[in-house]
Protein backbone atom coordinates (compact mmCIF):
# COMPACT_ATOMS: atom_id res chain seq x y z
CA UNK A 1 0.00 0.00 0.00
CA UNK A 2 1.52 3.13 -1.41
CA UNK A 3 1.98 6.36 1.64
CA UNK A 4 -0.33 8.38 0.53
CA UNK A 5 -3.41 5.62 0.61
CA UNK A 6 -1.81 4.13 4.08
CA UNK A 7 -1.94 8.05 5.53
CA UNK A 8 -5.62 9.05 4.08
CA UNK A 9 -6.63 5.27 5.38
CA UNK A 10 -5.68 5.80 8.81
CA UNK A 11 -7.38 9.61 8.92
CA UNK A 12 -10.54 7.93 7.62
CA UNK A 13 -10.00 5.49 10.66
CA UNK A 14 -9.51 8.27 13.05
CA UNK A 15 -12.77 9.88 11.63
CA UNK A 16 -14.76 7.14 12.54
CA UNK A 17 -13.37 6.10 15.47
CA UNK A 18 -13.67 9.93 16.78
CA UNK A 19 -17.12 9.51 15.77
CA UNK A 20 -17.76 6.76 17.30
CA UNK A 21 -16.46 8.34 20.51
CA UNK A 22 -18.38 11.65 20.32
CA UNK A 23 -21.94 9.69 19.62
CA UNK A 24 -21.43 7.04 22.54
CA UNK A 25 -20.61 10.02 25.30
CA UNK A 26 -23.95 11.83 24.92
CA UNK A 27 -25.72 8.55 24.16
CA UNK A 28 -24.57 7.51 28.27
CA UNK A 29 -25.74 10.84 28.79
CA UNK A 30 -29.01 11.05 27.43
CA UNK A 31 -29.99 7.84 29.70
CA UNK A 32 -33.82 9.01 30.26
CA UNK A 33 -35.06 8.25 34.14
CA UNK A 34 -38.17 8.62 35.35
CA UNK A 35 -39.02 8.90 38.85
CA UNK A 36 -42.90 9.27 40.79
CA UNK A 37 -43.20 11.60 43.30
CA UNK A 38 -46.37 11.68 45.67
CA UNK A 39 -47.31 14.85 48.16
CA UNK A 40 -49.59 14.49 51.30
CA UNK A 41 -51.40 17.82 50.27
CA UNK A 42 -54.54 17.95 48.13
CA UNK A 43 -53.94 19.05 44.01
CA UNK A 44 -53.64 22.65 44.72
CA UNK A 45 -53.29 22.78 48.16
CA UNK A 46 -52.67 26.84 48.55
CA UNK A 47 -48.76 27.31 49.20
CA UNK A 48 -48.61 23.83 50.79
CA UNK A 49 -48.56 22.29 47.44
CA UNK A 50 -45.95 24.59 45.96
CA UNK A 51 -42.93 23.05 47.09
CA UNK A 52 -43.68 19.89 45.52
CA UNK A 53 -44.77 21.35 42.41
CA UNK A 54 -41.58 23.31 41.74
CA UNK A 55 -39.17 20.77 42.83
CA UNK A 56 -41.02 18.07 40.23
CA UNK A 57 -40.66 21.25 37.79
CA UNK A 58 -37.09 22.14 38.67
CA UNK A 59 -35.65 18.79 38.19
CA UNK A 60 -37.24 17.86 34.82
CA UNK A 61 -36.50 21.19 33.26
CA UNK A 62 -33.24 22.00 34.97
CA UNK A 63 -32.21 18.29 33.81
CA UNK A 64 -32.87 18.40 30.18
CA UNK A 65 -35.88 15.65 30.90
CA UNK A 66 -32.78 13.19 31.81
CA UNK A 67 -34.58 13.07 35.26
CA UNK A 68 -38.56 13.33 35.05
CA UNK A 69 -40.47 13.54 38.29
CA UNK A 70 -44.11 13.02 37.94
CA UNK A 71 -46.43 14.53 40.54
CA UNK A 72 -49.06 12.98 42.45
CA UNK A 73 -51.97 14.67 44.81
CA UNK A 74 -52.60 12.63 48.22
CA UNK A 75 -53.67 9.25 47.70
CA UNK A 76 -53.25 8.65 44.36
CA UNK A 77 -51.23 5.68 44.66
CA UNK A 78 -50.49 6.09 48.44
CA UNK A 79 -52.42 7.18 51.32
CA UNK A 80 -51.14 10.23 52.59
CA UNK A 81 -49.53 9.03 56.03
CA UNK A 82 -48.58 6.08 54.31
CA UNK A 83 -45.76 8.08 51.82
CA UNK A 84 -42.66 7.92 53.89
CA UNK A 85 -43.47 3.94 54.31
CA UNK A 86 -43.85 3.89 50.12
CA UNK A 87 -40.76 5.78 49.39
CA UNK A 88 -38.56 3.54 52.12
CA UNK A 89 -39.89 0.37 50.24
CA UNK A 90 -39.03 1.90 46.48
CA UNK A 91 -42.72 1.98 45.77
CA UNK A 92 -42.18 5.77 45.22
CA UNK A 93 -38.93 7.42 44.51
CA UNK A 94 -40.17 10.58 46.01
CA UNK A 95 -42.39 12.03 48.68
CA UNK A 96 -42.95 15.54 49.84
CA UNK A 97 -44.61 16.26 53.30
CA UNK A 98 -44.26 17.38 56.57
CA UNK A 99 -42.02 16.14 59.67
CA UNK A 100 -45.26 16.39 62.51
CA UNK A 101 -46.97 13.38 60.32
CA UNK A 102 -43.43 11.08 60.56
CA UNK A 103 -43.71 11.32 64.76
CA UNK A 104 -45.18 8.13 65.30
CA UNK A 105 -41.97 6.48 63.49
CA UNK A 106 -39.36 7.90 65.24
CA UNK A 107 -39.30 10.66 68.26
CA UNK A 108 -36.77 12.61 67.60
CA UNK A 109 -38.92 13.80 64.23
CA UNK A 110 -40.22 15.70 67.10
CA UNK A 111 -37.41 17.99 66.80
CA UNK A 112 -37.66 18.69 63.13
CA UNK A 113 -41.71 18.87 63.38
CA UNK A 114 -42.41 23.20 65.47
CA UNK A 115 -40.69 22.95 68.70
CA UNK A 116 -42.99 25.58 71.16
CA UNK A 117 -40.73 28.32 71.73
CA UNK A 118 -38.34 27.51 69.74
CA UNK A 119 -36.20 29.09 66.43
CA UNK A 120 -38.08 31.44 64.12
CA UNK A 121 -37.95 30.38 60.75
CA UNK A 122 -34.89 32.17 59.19
CA UNK A 123 -33.03 30.92 62.29
CA UNK A 124 -34.10 27.44 61.94
CA UNK A 125 -32.49 27.22 58.20
CA UNK A 126 -29.28 28.71 59.85
CA UNK A 127 -29.29 26.11 62.47
CA UNK A 128 -29.85 23.39 59.40
CA UNK A 129 -27.17 24.86 57.21
CA UNK A 130 -24.46 25.85 60.06
CA UNK A 131 -25.83 24.54 62.77
CA UNK A 132 -25.06 20.98 62.60
CA UNK A 133 -29.47 20.60 61.70
CA UNK A 134 -28.24 19.03 58.23
CA UNK A 135 -26.12 16.11 59.50
CA UNK A 136 -28.43 15.42 62.70
CA UNK A 137 -31.62 15.57 60.29
CA UNK A 138 -29.88 13.13 57.78
CA UNK A 139 -29.39 10.49 60.61
CA UNK A 140 -32.94 11.09 61.82
CA UNK A 141 -34.57 10.03 57.89
CA UNK A 142 -31.75 7.66 57.36
CA UNK A 143 -33.31 5.84 60.04
CA UNK A 144 -36.63 5.57 58.15
CA UNK A 145 -34.43 4.63 54.76
CA UNK A 146 -35.02 7.88 53.10
CA UNK A 147 -33.24 11.17 52.03
CA UNK A 148 -34.35 14.72 53.20
CA UNK A 149 -34.20 18.00 51.94
CA UNK A 150 -36.03 20.82 53.58
CA UNK A 151 -38.49 21.76 50.36
CA UNK A 152 -40.08 24.69 51.85
CA UNK A 153 -41.50 26.12 55.33
CA UNK A 154 -44.96 27.45 56.64
CA UNK A 155 -43.05 30.55 58.68
CA UNK A 156 -44.71 31.00 62.27
CA UNK A 157 -48.10 29.47 62.07
CA UNK A 158 -51.13 31.28 64.11
CA UNK A 159 -52.44 29.78 67.60
CA UNK A 160 -55.78 28.90 66.74
CA UNK A 161 -59.62 30.13 66.39
CA UNK A 162 -61.95 29.97 69.13
CA UNK A 163 -65.03 30.88 69.73
CA UNK A 164 -64.39 32.38 73.65
CA UNK A 165 -61.83 34.56 74.82
CA UNK A 166 -58.32 33.33 76.21
CA UNK A 167 -58.07 35.79 79.25
CA UNK A 168 -55.17 34.15 81.22
CA UNK A 169 -53.99 30.21 81.48
CA UNK A 170 -57.01 29.47 83.41
CA UNK A 171 -58.20 29.84 80.73
CA UNK A 172 -56.82 26.60 79.15
CA UNK A 173 -58.08 24.89 81.52
CA UNK A 174 -60.91 22.20 80.07
CA UNK A 175 -60.39 23.75 76.77
CA UNK A 176 -61.18 21.37 74.10
CA UNK A 177 -58.99 22.37 71.26
CA UNK A 178 -57.81 20.50 67.70
CA UNK A 179 -53.90 20.39 67.97
CA UNK A 180 -51.50 17.56 67.69
CA UNK A 181 -47.33 17.26 67.95
CA UNK A 182 -45.83 18.89 71.07
CA UNK A 183 -48.29 21.63 71.36
CA UNK A 184 -50.70 19.18 72.41
CA UNK A 185 -48.82 17.83 75.34
CA UNK A 186 -48.22 21.29 76.33
CA UNK A 187 -51.70 22.01 76.41
CA UNK A 188 -52.27 19.04 78.83
CA UNK A 189 -49.52 19.95 81.15
CA UNK A 190 -51.89 23.29 81.42
CA UNK A 191 -55.42 21.34 82.08
CA UNK A 192 -56.74 21.54 78.24
CA UNK A 193 -57.77 18.38 76.28
CA UNK A 194 -56.04 18.54 72.64
CA UNK A 195 -58.16 16.81 70.29
CA UNK A 196 -57.26 14.45 67.37
CA UNK A 197 -59.16 15.43 64.24
CA UNK A 198 -59.18 15.37 60.55
CA UNK A 199 -59.19 18.47 59.45
CA UNK A 200 -62.85 17.77 57.24
CA UNK A 201 -64.44 17.45 61.10
CA UNK A 202 -63.60 20.76 62.39
CA UNK A 203 -66.51 22.61 60.58
CA UNK A 204 -69.52 20.39 62.28
CA UNK A 205 -66.83 19.92 65.80
CA UNK A 206 -66.22 23.95 66.49
CA UNK A 207 -70.56 24.70 65.55
CA UNK A 208 -71.55 22.16 67.54
CA UNK A 209 -69.07 23.10 70.53
CA UNK A 210 -67.35 19.31 70.51
CA UNK A 211 -64.03 21.58 70.30
CA UNK A 212 -63.74 24.98 71.35
CA UNK A 213 -61.18 25.75 68.97
CA UNK A 214 -58.46 24.52 66.07
CA UNK A 215 -55.22 24.99 64.69
CA UNK A 216 -54.45 24.82 61.07
CA UNK A 217 -51.84 26.53 59.01
CA UNK A 218 -52.08 30.22 59.08
CA UNK A 219 -54.32 32.84 57.16
CA UNK A 220 -53.88 32.18 53.26
CA UNK A 221 -54.40 28.39 54.90
CA UNK A 222 -56.75 29.07 57.04
CA UNK A 223 -58.83 30.76 54.97
CA UNK A 224 -58.94 28.43 52.29
CA UNK A 225 -60.72 25.98 54.52
CA UNK A 226 -62.87 29.08 55.77
CA UNK A 227 -61.86 28.90 59.29
CA UNK A 228 -62.82 32.34 59.99
CA UNK A 229 -66.39 31.79 58.88
CA UNK A 230 -66.16 29.22 62.44
CA UNK A 231 -64.49 30.81 65.02
CA UNK A 232 -65.31 34.26 66.39
CA UNK A 233 -60.95 34.91 67.33
CA UNK A 234 -58.29 34.35 66.00
CA UNK A 235 -55.41 34.15 68.57
CA UNK A 236 -51.64 34.49 67.90
CA UNK A 237 -48.35 34.38 68.14
CA UNK A 238 -47.98 30.93 67.34
CA UNK A 239 -45.47 29.59 70.13
CA UNK A 240 -46.75 26.27 69.34
CA UNK A 241 -45.72 26.55 65.84
CA UNK A 242 -43.10 29.22 65.66
CA UNK A 243 -41.88 27.65 61.99
CA UNK A 244 -42.42 24.43 59.76
CA UNK A 245 -40.20 22.58 57.53
CA UNK A 246 -41.69 21.22 54.63
CA UNK A 247 -39.89 18.07 53.59
CA UNK A 248 -38.88 15.94 50.57
CA UNK A 249 -37.45 12.48 50.83
CA UNK A 250 -36.03 10.27 48.26
CA UNK A 251 -35.44 6.90 48.21
CA UNK A 252 -31.83 6.27 49.03
CA UNK A 253 -30.99 3.81 46.73
CA UNK A 254 -32.74 5.43 43.67
CA UNK A 255 -30.99 8.93 44.83
CA UNK A 256 -27.13 6.91 45.22
CA UNK A 257 -27.91 5.87 41.59
CA UNK A 258 -28.05 9.27 40.49
CA UNK A 259 -24.52 10.79 38.52
CA UNK A 260 -23.75 13.22 40.46
CA UNK A 261 -24.58 16.08 38.38
CA UNK A 262 -28.66 14.58 39.03
CA UNK A 263 -27.81 14.60 42.96
CA UNK A 264 -26.86 18.40 42.48
CA UNK A 265 -30.12 19.29 40.76
CA UNK A 266 -32.31 17.04 43.09
CA UNK A 267 -30.30 19.42 45.63
CA UNK A 268 -30.67 22.65 44.43
CA UNK A 269 -34.32 22.00 43.38
CA UNK A 270 -35.43 21.46 46.95
CA UNK A 271 -33.56 24.86 47.80
CA UNK A 272 -34.89 26.64 45.21
CA UNK A 273 -38.31 25.62 46.63
CA UNK A 274 -37.20 26.59 50.64
CA UNK A 275 -37.10 29.69 49.58
CA UNK A 276 -39.69 30.22 47.65
CA UNK A 277 -42.56 28.62 49.94
CA UNK A 278 -41.29 30.49 52.80
CA UNK A 279 -41.65 34.05 50.51
CA UNK A 280 -45.11 32.82 48.87
CA UNK A 281 -46.59 32.32 52.48
CA UNK A 282 -45.35 35.55 54.10
CA UNK A 283 -46.78 37.22 50.65
CA UNK A 284 -49.55 35.34 50.81
CA UNK A 285 -50.47 35.53 54.10
CA UNK A 286 -50.54 38.90 54.60
CA UNK A 287 -52.95 39.64 51.89
CA UNK A 288 -55.17 37.06 53.55
CA UNK A 289 -55.17 38.60 57.37
CA UNK A 290 -55.59 41.86 55.61
CA UNK A 291 -59.04 40.39 53.85
CA UNK A 292 -59.63 38.75 57.26
CA UNK A 293 -59.88 41.82 58.97
CA UNK A 294 -61.33 44.17 56.14
CA UNK A 295 -64.02 42.02 54.92
CA UNK A 296 -64.91 39.47 57.30
CA UNK A 297 -64.79 41.09 60.79
CA UNK A 298 -62.06 38.77 61.91
CA UNK A 299 -61.31 39.90 65.78
CA UNK A 300 -57.10 39.32 65.63
CA UNK A 301 -56.26 38.36 69.72
CA UNK A 302 -53.17 38.34 71.21
CA UNK A 303 -52.23 36.30 74.45
CA UNK A 304 -51.21 38.30 77.19
CA UNK A 305 -47.49 37.82 78.40
CA UNK A 306 -48.55 36.11 81.68
CA UNK A 307 -50.45 33.50 80.13
CA UNK A 308 -47.35 33.14 77.60
CA UNK A 309 -44.81 32.86 80.31
CA UNK A 310 -46.89 29.91 81.61
CA UNK A 311 -47.47 28.41 78.38
CA UNK A 312 -43.65 28.52 78.32
CA UNK A 313 -42.67 26.90 81.59
CA UNK A 314 -44.93 23.95 80.18
CA UNK A 315 -43.41 24.27 77.35
CA UNK A 316 -39.42 23.49 78.71
CA UNK A 317 -40.93 20.32 80.67
CA UNK A 318 -42.58 18.59 78.21
CA UNK A 319 -39.90 19.40 75.41
CA UNK A 320 -36.80 17.83 78.12
CA UNK A 321 -39.31 15.07 78.83
CA UNK A 322 -39.69 13.96 75.44
CA UNK A 323 -35.83 14.57 74.78
CA UNK A 324 -35.03 12.31 77.58
CA UNK A 325 -36.84 9.24 75.25
CA UNK A 326 -33.81 8.04 73.42
CA UNK A 327 -30.08 9.76 72.43
CA UNK A 328 -31.19 11.00 69.18
CA UNK A 329 -34.00 12.92 70.19
CA UNK A 330 -31.41 14.63 73.18
CA UNK A 331 -28.82 14.78 70.39
CA UNK A 332 -30.98 16.87 68.36
CA UNK A 333 -32.52 18.75 71.41
CA UNK A 334 -29.10 19.79 72.75
CA UNK A 335 -28.25 21.30 69.14
CA UNK A 336 -31.11 23.41 69.18
CA UNK A 337 -30.81 24.40 72.26
CA UNK A 338 -27.35 25.56 71.76
CA UNK A 339 -28.11 27.29 68.99
CA UNK A 340 -31.22 28.74 70.31
CA UNK A 341 -28.96 30.84 72.79
CA UNK A 342 -26.52 31.82 70.51
CA UNK A 343 -28.85 33.04 67.89
CA UNK A 344 -31.64 34.81 70.34
CA UNK A 345 -29.27 37.54 71.57
CA UNK A 346 -28.12 38.77 67.77
CA UNK A 347 -32.01 38.14 66.85
CA UNK A 348 -33.36 40.82 69.26
CA UNK A 349 -30.46 43.67 68.11
CA UNK A 350 -31.17 43.09 64.56
CA UNK A 351 -34.59 41.70 63.94
CA UNK A 352 -37.02 42.48 67.20
CA UNK A 353 -35.05 46.05 67.52
CA UNK A 354 -35.74 46.95 64.14
CA UNK A 355 -39.87 45.88 64.28
CA UNK A 356 -40.13 47.70 67.64
CA UNK A 357 -38.40 50.62 65.78
CA UNK A 358 -40.81 50.44 62.49
CA UNK A 359 -43.78 50.18 64.96
CA UNK A 360 -43.13 53.79 66.45
CA UNK A 361 -45.98 56.49 65.86
CA UNK A 362 -44.12 58.59 62.57
CA UNK A 363 -45.40 58.99 59.29
CA UNK A 364 -43.79 56.90 56.34
CA UNK A 365 -44.46 56.52 52.93
CA UNK A 366 -46.67 59.53 52.21
CA UNK A 367 -46.18 63.04 51.98
CA UNK A 368 -46.76 64.69 54.80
Amino acid sequence: MKRREFVKLGAGAAALGLGASQFAKPAIAQKKIEWKMQMTWAKNSPVLATGAETVASYITKASGGRLTVKLYAAGEIAPPLQVMDTVADGGLEMGHGYPPYWVGKLNAMNFLSPVPFGLTTQEQDAWYKFGGGEELAGKVYAQLGVKMFRSGNTSVQGFGWFNKELTSIDSFKGLKMRLGGLGARVLSAVGATPVAMPLGEVPQALQSGAIDGADFVGPVNDMAFGLHKLAKYYYWPGWVEPCGILDCFVNIKAYEALPDDLKEIVKGANEYANALVVNEFVAKNAIALKTMVEDHKVQIKLLDDDTLIALGRASNDVVNDVASKDALSRELFDSIIKFRETVIPYTNISELAFMKARMLNFPYGKKV
